[in-house]
């Protein structure tokens, strides 16, 4: 199998409804976004930029020394902004695109390389991560994605709500919840891995109504028939930046670091 490299493009609006500004947040001396940026450039990526809607957070990027390049500001999700700047860059139809989000400044590197490589090995259009849920609490957590996956480790759905729903589990008393050994609760980690073909194609395909109805990008995929590779994951990733405790939980983890 011939040699690959990937890119990592980070989508970053600064428009955020339960953080307002959030992308340029001071994190122990740096913008959120940079934080981030730095962090993505500790793994094996040929280049990371910032893809952005604020020209404010392309000066603060290049302040740093981290590329960025303008999108527009009315896309509907951070792939579509992604779209945009590979085809700005002129990105090779085969080459390999991260997506990490913008609001991950603890994601591991590791990691990166592992969905680089696992979308590489399988020869995947569009690949993401998953790991294994073992607690009630994000069972039940609408703000932690699900999905469950056919024989062939391609995600069949993706939803807020607990799948495949254990219906002689689910249904008992919370003091009597217990986790069948069979039952496979994945949760989704939210970073992505595409050819520039696909993103291409993405541009063109409808937003589904499950996209809208559920607020996950990856529905529209499914939705218009493709496959999405999922490889399963043991590293349990630290959480993102959505809202002002995350901010805390992230700032007390550097603080330890």
């Amino acid at each position: 199998m011939k040699e690959y490299k990937f890119t990592i493009i980070i989508p970053a609006r600064m428009q955020s409804g339960r953080l307002p500004n959030k992308m340029v947040l001071d994190l122990d001396g740096l913008p959120l976004v940079v934080r981030t940026a730095k962090q993505a450039h500790k793994s094996s990526a040929a280049s990371v930029i910032v893809a952005t809607d604020h020209d404010s957070i392309v000066a603060i990027c290049k302040e740093h020394g981290i590329d960025a390049i303008m999108t527009r500001d009315d896309h509907h999700s951070g792939t579509d902004r992604i779209a945009e700047a590979a085809s700005s860059l002129g990105l090779a139809a085969d080459e390999i695109i991260i997506n990490v989000q913008g609001d991950e400044p603890l994601i591991d590197p590791i990691l990166i390389n592992d969905l680089a490589a696992f979308t590489h090995s399988k020869q995947a259009e569009f690949a993401t991560i998953a790991h294994p849920i073992h607690t009630e609490a994000e069972i039940f957590n609408p703000h932690i994605v699900k999905v469950v996956l056919d024989k062939d480790s391609n995600a069949l759905y993706f939803s807020r709500s607990p799948i495949p729903f254990y219906r002689d589990g689910f249904n008992n008393p919370i003091s009597e919840f217990k986790l069948p050994p069979l039952l496979n609760l994945l949760r989704h980690i939210g970073m992505y891995a595409y050819t520039g073909t696909f993103l291409k194609n993405y541009s063109q395909m409808p937003v589904s109504p499950l996209e809208s109805i559920e607020a996950l990008e990856q529905l529209r995929i499914l939705y218009n028939g493709h496959k999405i590779a999922v490889l399963v994951s043991d590293t349990v990733p630290e959480g993102g930046v959505d809202t002002k405790e995350d901010l805390e939980r992230i700032r007390q983890a550097l603080s330890k670091h």
